[in-house]
C-alpha cells in the first residue's frame, strides 16, 4: 500500500504494508540509517524517534501511525549537530560504543522541549527505558543538564 510520510520535514511516497514498523520504513525504505535496531519490543529506546514532537519507539510504531504527522529523526534533529543535546554530548563525552545514542539524544531533545529546566527527577524519569549499554548514565544527565544551559542561552 503507497501513502505520505512527512520525515524530517520532507515529503516521502512510501509503498509498504501500513503495519510496517516506522523503523523499517526509515532504515529500509528512505535510507535514513541514525535511527538504530535494539530489541525490536519497545523496551530500550535505542530506535527512538519523535512523532509531532513526541518520542516513540519506532520499532513497534506502525508506518501507518505516521501518516499526516511530522516524523524527526536524529538526521533532522540538526543536521549541523548544533542542536543543544548534540554539543552538550560531545561536550561531556557521553558516548562510548555510540549504538544507544541517537535515541538517548531523541529522548533528551523531547524532554527539554517540554521542560526546559529538567532536574535530576524529570531527567530520570524522561530517560527511564533509554538503555545504555556501556553504563554512561552519569554523563547522560550531566549532559542533558548542559543543553538546557545551552538551549536557554
Amino acid at each position: 500500500m503507497a501513502f505520505n510520510l512527512t520525515i524530517n520535514g520532507m515529503a516521502h511516497a512510501v509503498d509498504v504494508e501500513p503495519e510496517t514498523p516506522l523503523l523499517w520504513v526509515l532504515r529500509d525504505n528512505i535510507g535514513l540509517t541514525g535511527t538504530k535496531f535494539g530489541c525490536g519490543i519497545a523496551q530500550c529506546g535505542v530506535c527512538t524517534v519523535h512523532i509531532d514532537g513526541q518520542p516513540v519507539r519506532s520499532c513497534m510504531t506502525p508506518a501507518a501511525a505516521a501518516v499526516g504527522r511530522q516524523v524527526t529523526t536524529i538526521e533532522g534533529l540538526s543536521p549541523d549537530g548544533s542542536h543543544p543535546v548534540q554539543r552538550a554530548w560531545v561536550e561531556h563525552t557521553v558516548p562510548q560504543c555510540g549504538y544507544c545514542q541517537s535515541g538517548q539524544i531523541m529522548a533528551a531533545a523531547a524532554l527539554l522541549a517540554r521542560t526546559p529546566n529538567p532536574t535530576d527527577q524529570d531527567i530520570d524519569t524522561a530517560m527511564m527505558g533509554q538503555l545504555c549499554r556501556c553504563g554512561t548514565y552519569q554523563r547522560i544527565r550531566k549532559a542533558i543538564h548542559r543543553a538546557a544551559e545551552l538551549a536557554r542561552s
